[in-house]
């Protein structure tokens, strides 16, 4: 009879707790099975935004590889309408340079009023020319078209300087052109370019053969230390028609009693011998000249301080 009684108890103790822990185990298993289907849809999720970005970056790379084509496209256009710019512009300047040798062409210019905005446009360019050689390294080369461009250009104000009516309206009228001349040659490079340093040399020289031109560069403080720089230049040229333009200096008296002092610097006197042993004969005959007429200018101011 107890047996009987306390079977029961005992099967049914046992049972409940094996009902508890399947009760306990069922909700575990939901409580996982619903954590693992919100994990797979956190990953459909994450999935479905990877598969955006990935089409969104194939998309941009697409657009950035076809922007960049149309980019070096554009580049190659440019490249061939800068080519054509600087072939039309050396062509046509070189027209100007030729036609310019010719004084009734000049005068004709002058008649029509065009030729100061010219003169302008000539001098915004050849100083952004100038200025550039300072970011880039440019080797001299006589075919390139932007360098027959610069030249012509430079001829054309030589041409121009070269003829009395045109000498007389740089002289007046092309101060800034004339101003920036000197300050061009100031920022090149010894040995650099000498061909377009000759050019604008000579047109400063064809302009101080006016009163008025050489009085107004002769005013200039950096003609002077410009004309001793380009003494050491190393090409014959430069040096050459840096000496004829100090001669033009020299030999205008009211210049020597404004700049007499700079001309009688023993360092110039030097220079200018230094040359008088070059191997170019017009550079050895033409050094001499000017160092006869500096020791003459210097003769002369120590014979007026022993009159006084």
């Amino acid at each position: 009879m107890q047996l009987r009684e306390f079977l029961p108890r005992v099967l049914n103790r046992d049972l409940m707790e094996m009902l508890h822990k399947a009760r306990a185990a069922h909700t575990v298993k939901e409580q996982f099975t619903q954590e693992q289907e919100q994990l797979r849809q956190e990953c459909l999720h994450l999935q479905s935004r990877l598969d955006a970005v990935q089409t969104e970056c194939q998309k941009e790379r697409e657009e950035k590889l076809l922007m960049r084509e149309q980019l070096w496209q554009s580049g190659a256009e440019l490249q061939q309408q800068a080519d054509f710019c600087s072939s039309l512009g050396s062509a046509s300047c070189s027209l100007l340079w030729s036609c310019s040798s010719s004084e009734q062409t000049v005068t004709h210019w002058l008649s029509d009023g065009k030729l100061q905005s010219f003169l302008l446009v000539a001098a915004q360019t050849l100083e952004s020319f100038v200025r550039s050689l300072d970011e880039e390294v440019k080797a001299e080369d006589h075919s390139s078209q932007e360098h027959q461009f610069v030249l012509a250009v430079a001829g054309t104000i030589t041409n121009i300087a070269a003829v009395p009516c045109g000498r007389d309206f740089l002289s007046s009228s092309a101060h800034v052109l004339l101003d920036t001349l000197m300050k061009l040659m100031e920022l090149m490079k010894p040995g650099v370019f000498p061909k377009l340093k000759v050019l604008m040399l000579m047109a400063l020289y064809n302009v101080s053969i006016s009163i008025k031109g050489l009085k107004y560069i002769s005013e200039n403080p950096g003609l002077l230390p410009l004309i001793w720089t380009l003494l050491d230049d190393g090409d014959w040229e430069v040096c050459l028609h840096s000496l004829r333009l100090l001669q033009s200096v020299l030999l205008e008296e009211e210049l020597l009693l404004l700049l007499g002092s700079s001309l009688l610097d023993p360092e110039l006197q030097a220079r200018v011998s230094g040359l008088t042993s070059s191997k170019q004969p017009s550079l050895r005959v033409t050094a001499q000249q000017t160092l006869e007429d500096l020791q003459a200018l210097a003769q002369g101011r120590r014979c007026k301080q022993s009159s006084l």
